[in-house]
């Protein structure tokens, strides 16, 4: 396997940082998982886009140019001749002087690496079962808006959900409101329209999840950013998640009670996998 360390593509085991460099230390530091299908990445301009957003954030300096980077991840798909991937961009402070303060940690470091793909199946999709975790997300964050190397929350609450034979793992926030799940957006369906929780619930702005927000809008399907309890969620007409490596993925149970199913759901999937396969996000 080939991997891209600051503009050097090196092989595999060369593939490393400093144990200094502060996304190991402190997880100061972004990532983006973009789908790479039939050789081309989904949605490049908004990881691109999203990426920016963090580092202007953190106020980390991106090394490379999007056009750069789309060179280095079309060069690391011939090479590994994975045109059905996964797609890892990490971009850390990099090394500094010892303790919190940023001061000092001048030279950025950006990774890219190729990772395997579940095939997207239109005749057998994925049906995910969710298991609402113990821990909480702060309402109202920004620092949840950006894809940042460091996700404890997440990982925690997905331990959960697997220790409980769930598939992933749902979050509330600290208003006891549904915010996300460990790995993707939520989104639910009451009477043909689809709710999903507003950024402000301190959850992270998901590409694919703005990709189906535009998909409900071509087919006509109202949608609104609702705050919700868990209990509405459990009585809704249907749920689904988004995530930018599997798309849609439907939900069949919450702490191991049946969901309600819609038509609509399915609707949503093909009308996003039409989209994957002409490379459009809008």
């Amino acid at each position: 396997m080939i991997a891209l360390i600051n503009g050097q593509f090196v092989r595999e085991e060369q593939a490393v940082v400093s144990v200094f460099d502060r996304s190991f230390l402190y997880g100061d530091g972004l990532f983006e998982t973009i789908l790479i299908h039939g050789g081309s990445p989904f949605c490049w301009q908004e990881h691109m886009e999203r990426l920016r957003r963090g580092a202007e954030f953190l106020n980390i300096r991106i090394p490379f140019a999007s056009k750069q980077l789309l060179q280095f991840a079309s060069h690391l798909v011939r090479e590994n001749q994975m045109t059905e991937a996964l797609l890892r961009i990490t971009l850390s402070r990099g090394v500094g002087p010892r303790g919190y303060s940023p001061q000092g940690a001048n030279q950025p470091v950006l990774v890219m690496s190729l990772h395997a793909a579940s095939a997207l199946d239109l005749q057998n999709p994925p049906r995910w079962r969710l298991f609402t975790s113990a821990v909480r997300i702060p309402s109202g964050q920004p620092l949840a808006q950006h894809k940042t190397c460091n996700k404890l929350a997440q990982i925690l609450a997905r331990a959960e959900a697997e220790t409980s034979g769930a598939d992933e793992a749902l979050l509330l926030n600290t208003d006891g409101e549904v915010a996300e799940a460990a790995s993707s957006n939520v989104f639910w369906i009451n009477k043909e329209v689809v709710g999903t929780p507003p950024l402000t619930s301190g959850i992270l702005a998901g590409v694919t999840r703005t990709v189906i927000l535009n998909i409900c809008e071509s087919l006509g399907v109202p949608v609104g950013e609702i705050r919700i309890q868990p209990e509405s969620l459990r009585q809704a007409d249907g749920v689904f998640l988004s995530l930018s490596s599997m798309g849609v993925v439907e939900v069949i149970s919450l702490d191991g009670n049946p969901l309600r199913r819609s038509p609509l759901v399915e609707k949503i999937r093909l009308a996003y996998h039409e989209r994957l396969t002409a490379g459009k996000s809008d």
